[in-house]
């Protein structure tokens, strides 16, 4: 009899030890479907789309102010071209037009991200019609350097078009 007594406490306390076991298992499956239950009904924070502000645009205007000089300089390549003065048609393409690349592509580096792309384009498309014009001064093909003329100058706009002014 004194051996049932004394495993009572220690059966007691086993059974004690079991159920505690269970009442994890089953409190840490109830967390566990509290928790996915939140989760699962929170709703993500909107973020707002990024748009240009008045600093990053009068920061795009100040680069632009720079392409655009070159644009409205570009008659002068056309006057050139129509005098078959074909030194001076590479001379131009290579001196003051010579910036344009770097110029429209750090400006297109400072667009949205989502514009970036575009821009770079039209900037690629824009030179490339600048060495068209060139390779038909160097042939003295003056009706190809004009045809190549008037692509750039719809290019050069068409890139133009790109750049934010407010």
């Amino acid at each position: 009899m004194s051996r049932t007594l004394s495993s009572f406490p220690e059966r007691l306390a086993s059974e004690q030890t079991m159920m505690m076991r269970s009442y994890r298992s089953i409190l840490t499956v109830i967390l566990a479907m509290v928790m996915t239950f939140l989760v699962s009904c929170g709703s993500p924070s909107a973020t707002k789309a990024p748009t240009y502000t008045p600093e990053k645009i009068a920061q795009i205007q100040t680069s632009a102010s720079r392409v655009l000089e070159l644009r409205e300089k570009m008659p002068v390549l056309e006057a050139n071209i129509q005098d078959q003065n074909w030194v001076d048609v590479s001379s131009f393409i290579h001196g003051p037009l010579g910036d344009l690349g770097r110029s429209s592509n750090y400006l297109a580096g400072q667009l949205l991200p989502k514009d970036q792309k575009a821009a770079k384009q039209a900037a690629e498309v824009l030179l490339k019609s600048l060495v068209k014009i060139d390779e038909a001064s160097v042939e003295r093909n003056s009706q190809l350097a004009l045809k190549n003329y008037e692509a750039a100058l719809k290019n050069f706009d068409d890139f133009l078009e790109l750049i934010p002014t407010s």
